[in-house]
C-alpha cells in the first residue's frame, strides 16, 4: 500500500509541476501578450509589466521544474510557495471576473488555451487540492546537498526568462541623418477597385491629415501576428492617453478583419485600409512598419517591441524652434 501511495504522490507531483511548466511556456509564445494583459487589467506601467511578466514566467517555471524533479526544498518550501501563488492568482481571477466579466481570456495559458476567469478558478481549485495533498504527504527527494541544489535551480529559473527574452530598449530608432520625406499620396489617392462582388466600404482618404503635424503610423497586415501585437499595444496606449497621435494603415481591402479586431481590440485607434500594391510599396513586404512622421518627414522608426508610450507622448508634445 505504501508503495502505491509513494508512486501516486510522484505522479501527482509530476502532473502539478508539468501544469506549472506548461503555464510558463505558453506565456512566452510570445511573451508580449502577457505583458499587455498586465497593462490592461492590472494597470501596470509598461516597464513594470515587462519585468513582472518575466518574473512570473520564471517563478512558474522554477516551481514547476522543481516539482517535476521532486526537489521540494527545506520544509517543502517549493510546494508552499506554489500553494501561495495559486491563492494569489485565484484572488486575482475573482477580481478580474468581477471587473471585466467572464467572457475574456484570463491569460493563464497565454493564447494557447483560451480560458475564462471562472474556468481558470476551477483549474486553480484542482491544483490547490493536489498541492495540499503533496504538502501533507509527499516527501520528495532529499540528500546531502538537495536544499542547495533546489535553491540554485529556483534562482536560475527566475533569472532565465530575463536572459532568453531580454527586455527591449525603451526608445525608437532615431534616424542618424535627420529625417527623410515620405510620399503619403497613396493614402489619399487609393487605387480604385470596381469589383462589385467585393462590396467593401473603402475610405477615400484618411480621417486624419497625416501630411501635417506629428503622427506614429503603423502599416499592418491583418494576418500578421506581430502586426496584431503592435495594434494591441497601440490600443492600450491610446486608451491610456487618448491624445497620442497614433494611426494604423491596414493592408488589403477584401480580407475579413473580424479576427484582427477580436485579437487587438484596436478600434479606438484611427485607421484606414490600403490596397495590396501600395501597401507593399511602403513596407517592402516586411511588416509591421511603424514610422514617426513629422510634417511628412520620417524622424524615427519603431518595432512593436520598442513602441514606447512615454516616448511618443514626449515627442508629440515637443516644440521645435
Amino acid at each position: 500500500m505504501r508503495i502505491v501511495l509513494k508512486y501516486l504522490l510522484i505522479l501527482l507531483s509530476l502532473i502539478t509541476g508539468a501544469t506549472f511548466l506548461y503555464s510558463a511556456w505558453t506565456k512566452v509564445l510570445p511573451i508580449q501578450p502577457f505583458e499587455y494583459t498586465m497593462v490592461e487589467y492590472l494597470h501596470m506601467p509598461w516597464i513594470l509589466a515587462t519585468i513582472g511578466a518575466r518574473f512570473m514566467v520564471g517563478l512558474e517555471a522554477a516551481l514547476g521544474g522543481l516539482m517535476v524533479l521532486h526537489l521540494l526544498g527545506n520544509k517543502k518550501q517549493v510546494l508552499k510557495m506554489a500553494f501561495a501563488l495559486l491563492v494569489v492568482l485565484s484572488i486575482y481571477l475573482v477580481w478580474l471576473w468581477a471587473t471585466a466579466g467572464d467572457n475574456i481570456n484570463c491569460g493563464c495559458f497565454g493564447d494557447a488555451i483560451w480560458m475564462s476567469p471562472s474556468v481558470s478558478l476551477v483549474k486553480n481549485g484542482a491544483l490547490l487540492l493536489l498541492t495540499a495533498i503533496l504538502i501533507r504527504y509527499h516527501k520528495g527527494f532529499t540528500f546531502k546537498i538537495s536544499s542547495a541544489i533546489t535553491a540554485a535551480l529556483f534562482l536560475s529559473g527566475i533569472v532565465l526568462p530575463f536572459i532568453l527574452f531580454p527586455m527591449s530598449k525603451s526608445e525608437p530608432t532615431w534616424l542618424k541623418k535627420g529625417s527623410y520625406a515620405i510620399d503619403l499620396s497613396a493614402l489619399y489617392n487609393p487605387i480604385k477597385d470596381d469589383t462589385a462582388a467585393l462590396r467593401v466600404p473603402y475610405p477615400e482618404i484618411p480621417g486624419t491629415d497625416l501630411k501635417k503635424g506629428k503622427h506614429v503610423i503603423a502599416f499592418l497586415s491583418p494576418s500578421c501576428e506581430h502586426c496584431m501585437m503592435a495594434a494591441r499595444k497601440m490600443s492600450l496606449m491610446k486608451k491610456a492617453i487618448p491624445s497620442l497621435p497614433l494611426f494604423m494603415v491596414v493592408g488589403g481591402i477584401s480580407s475579413d478583419l473580424t479576427n484582427f479586431w477580436k485579437e487587438t481590440k484596436a478600434q479606438n485607434v484611427p485607421w484606414m485600409r490600403l490596397h495590396r500594391e501600395p501597401f507593399l510599396q511602403y513596407t517592402g513586404g516586411i511588416f509591421p512598419l511603424i514610422i514617426w512622421v513629422n510634417d511628412g518627414k520620417v524622424e524615427a522608426k519603431s518595432t512593436y517591441n520598442t513602441l514606447n508610450q512615454s516616448e511618443i507622448e514626449k515627442w508629440s508634445t515637443e516644440k521645435h524652434p
